[in-house]
């Protein structure tokens, strides 16, 4: 079988030059030459381009290159080792979604912040507890109080009373110092623990879609494997 560019890129809705810069960045094998020096491409090329492709959803565009790169280069032990780091990321976030519910569940909002800012001995005060232990959740990344710029010392804003309470709450329902870090890091992300909440079915709906790409991205993976050079 014998394609030009433009047959690749037709069918994907490419243009002829990204099929080329596929190409020259080895996302496909290396394309025979015409006596005229045009492209000559085959049903390898094709199938090469509909696995990059396909594992761009699964593995985001940089990686999925080094895939394509490693096995056209006879990598194959490369790309399963690329493949192996986009799961266990995936299994990793999902670790982290699983740690942010738990810990939502049965959060209760945070009472009324008042304005303005606070220190360390009063906020301590607040809470019952110790200063030294909001000190040991600064360390362990719960709470990132700024310093006064004269005094040095800490300043906690409304935003940052509001992650002490809500990790006053976490500490109390038993949960660990990484499992809070993470709520928090979430929380802060997304504006307050009720815009964290509704976020939570895209964020699973996200892991979803990801992990049926990958399974797509490997089907084609394999395909392409399979696919005699020609």
């Amino acid at each position: 079988m014998r394609l030009r560019p433009i047959d690749l890129a037709r069918e994907h809705g490419l243009s002829t030059q990204a099929v080329r810069n596929y190409e020259e960045a080895g996302f496909l094998p290396p394309a025979e030459r015409s006596p005229h020096g045009y492209r000559v491409y085959g049903s390898r090329h094709a199938a090469a381009l509909r696995t990059f492709l396909a594992l761009i959803p699964a593995h985001g565009h940089a990686t999925a290159g080094a895939i394509m790169r490693a096995v056209n280069g006879g990598g194959v032990e490369e790309a399963l080792r690329l493949i192996d780091e986009s799961h266990a990321q995936l299994a990793g976030d999902r670790c982290t979604l699983e740690a942010v519910e738990r810990g939502l569940r049965g959060l209760e909002p945070p009472r009324e912040l008042e304005q303005g800012v606070t220190f360390i001995g009063p906020l301590a005060r607040r809470l019952g507890i110790r200063p030294a232990t909001l000190r040991k959740w600064q360390r362990a990344g719960l709470i990132v109080p700024r310093r006064d710029p004269r005094t040095g010392y800490r300043v906690y804003a409304p935003a940052d009373v509001r992650d002490v309470l809500l990790a006053h709450q976490l500490r109390r329902g038993g949960h660990g110092l990484k499992q809070i870090a993470r709520v928090l890091e979430q929380v802060r992300a997304a504006g307050g623990p009720e815009p964290l909440r509704a976020t939570l079915r895209e964020w699973h709906d996200r892991l979803t879609s990801r992990g049926l790409a990958m399974l797509s991205g490997a089907a084609a993976l394999d395909s392409y494997l399979r696919t005699p050079y020609a």
